[in-house]
């Protein structure tokens, strides 16, 4: 089967209509960049970078080679996204995270544990590496569930990597297939109100999922 190059546009285009559907018009404005993935135009306002993670590491990827998509159709499975998998490469959000398409499983393959993918971007987004912008937010995808516990966790774990830097993340956000949360991580936040949940039904992700597959942003 013939696929689109990978690259990670599918994963950066999802992240940005999430945003923009769940959490509203702060993020209307953003682009398809790099360095951050997601930037608003000109103004160096807000810059956001998307990565994944995997609790499980190498073993859970491992796993998912069983759930490549197009292998076969169960039934109660339509028929109908089981052939946009297996046209486009991708499958994140259909069917509540249980098939995964053949260009997406270099994404995952390339995954690493959550605390190690969150040392690794507070360092870099301290060190200058992804520019100068006002606020800075990280998004993270996962192909696992996670729950608020599993986030606040990440958001504890994040605040005290940041506790003595100048430049760090102001906000994390994190989608688990059927769950997105919206993390707050700057200073003199009651803790109650860090980790804001939120359920994506199967219409939004399929919504989100459909969308993610225009690839008219440019290649990088």
């Amino acid at each position: 089967m013939a696929y689109r190059k990978y690259d990670t546009c599918f994963f950066e285009r999802y992240a940005m209509l999430q945003l923009q559907q769940i959490l509203g018009h702060k993020f209307d404005d953003l682009v398809n960049c790099d360095r951050p993935d997601l930037q608003t135009p000109g103004t160096h306002t807000l810059g956001i970078e998307v990565t994944r993670a995997m609790e499980g590491g190498r073993q859970a990827a491992l796993k998912m080679l069983k759930d490549i998509s197009g292998i076969s159709a169960v039934e109660g499975e339509s028929q109908s996204d089981i052939e946009i998998m297996q046209r486009s490469g991708y499958g994140y959000g259909l069917h509540s995270g249980s098939f995964t398409g053949g260009i997406e499983l270099d994404y995952w393959m390339g995954a690493r544990p959550m605390k190690e993918i969150i040392a690794n971007k507070v360092s870099k987004v301290s060190s200058g590496f992804y520019g100068d912008f006002r606020e800075f937010g990280l998004f993270v995808f996962s192909n696992e569930p996670l729950s608020v516990f599993n986030a606040y966790s990440a958001v504890q774990y994040t605040i005290e990597l940041q506790r003595t830097l100048d430049v760090k993340y102001a906000r994390l956000y994190i989608s688990a297939v059927t769950d997105f949360y919206a993390c707050n991580l700057e200073d003199g936040i009651s803790n109650e109100f860090r980790v804001s949940p939120y359920l994506v039904d199967e219409s939004q992700r399929r919504s989100f999922f459909l969308s993610s597959l225009d690839y008219r942003c440019a290649d990088h």
